[in-house]
């Protein structure tokens, strides 16, 4: 067996019941406890993911990278009835991507020093933190590829892109992640997802469920005087092989927990997808970066629209804690 310390040591794992679906909230508590086990460092990436630095675990057990992340799939598989894909790498960012990679009941293992070449082909909007925007404008300046934006000059980055995003760029690019595995992280970020019973071909029914999703989610974080930064959508749907789950995050303007904000990104993330004709099972939105409200900055608003709405909002919250949550519900959902 090689020498574990030049084994990557971080693992990103992707939870999917057998037979479909996500698991519920108690099967989501018992795979993080199952992570603990291996290792205490085990981040929350709910609804269906998690984080874990499994280097120490690697020296304890005496296996390497790909040895212990079958014996952790195996667990799962037959403590919870629960397939893992998993992505192994020398940090959180490149086990990232390395998951999404990874078929079900598979790892997709980075070596380490390796993340450049592993990223250098993949398009720019491949890169974890690009979204379609900013994919846009670096491919408006010839930086199409991941590779190229490593090879691209800091300070052209920084031009186009902006000072810290552009740093962030050309660090990424490189395989370089400065963010840790941060032990029982999952309360930075909340969400809740919403199965049709059959495959949904409806636009307008998966928007309705999006739009639960986010008044759901809102409602909690008002209730917890909490705001997000970002939001991911993630989309089940049918396709040759099964089954297939795809996984959007943007960030907001600024932190909120303002539902017709959150609603407006959710609808913009969705619309991103392009599944006009995709038979959809489920969705999934997870509010990310959670963090108090009072140390949040919000942009004043001179728009009377936008303050009545969320006064409006603010009294739909009193009513719901008083008399449940079915309450008060905006119309399209009570149609």
């Amino acid at each position: 067996m090689s020498d574990t310390r030049e084994e990557p040591g971080v693992l990103y794992l992707r939870f999917r019941k057998v037979g479909g679906g996500l698991p519920d909230g108690a099967g989501y508590a018992g795979l993080l406890a199952l992570l603990g086990a291996f290792t205490p460092v085990v981040e929350g990436v709910p609804p269906d993911g998690a984080l874990a630095d499994v280097r120490g675990a690697l020296r304890y057990f005496g296996q390497d990278v790909a040895g212990l992340a079958a014996v952790i799939r195996v667990r799962a598989l037959a403590l919870h009835g629960v397939d893992c894909a998993i992505g192994a790498a020398e940090n959180p960012m490149l086990a990232r991507m390395a998951a999404r990679q990874a078929a079900p009941g598979t790892t997709f293992v980075v070596p380490a020093g390796g993340g450049a070449e592993y990223l250098a082909a993949k398009p720019a909007v491949a890169l974890d933190g690009v979204g379609a925007a900013t994919a846009r404008t670096l491919c408006g300046y010839g930086l199409d590829s991941v590779g190229r934006i490593a090879a691209a000059p800091l300070g052209t980055l920084q031009r186009i892109t902006g000072v810290r995003t552009g740093r962030e760029l050309w660090e990424r690019a490189r395989g370089i992640d400065r963010t840790t595995v941060v032990p029982n992280a999952a309360a930075r970020s909340i969400a809740a997802e919403r199965s049709f019973p059959r495959d949904e071909l409806d636009r307008e029914r998966q928007r309705r469920a999006l739009m639960s999703l986010t008044e759901e989610l809102g409602a909690r974080m008002r209730g917890d005087g909490q705001v997000c930064r970002g939001l991911t959508v993630s989309v089940r749907y049918a396709d040759r092989t099964g089954y297939s789950t795809l996984t959007r995050s943007r960030t907001l303007r600024e932190p909120t927990a303002h539902s017709a904000a959150l609603t407006g990104l959710a609808y913009r993330i969705h619309d991103s997808f392009g599944l006009q004709r995709a038979r959809v099972r489920g969705i999934g939105l997870r509010a990310d970066e959670l963090t108090d409200r009072e140390k949040a900055a919000h942009q004043l608003s001179f728009d009377p629209m936008d303050e009545r709405a969320r006064r409006i909002e603010a009294v739909a919250d009193r009513l719901r804690a008083r008399f449940g949550p079915q309450a008060v519900m905006p119309g399209r959902l009570a149609a």
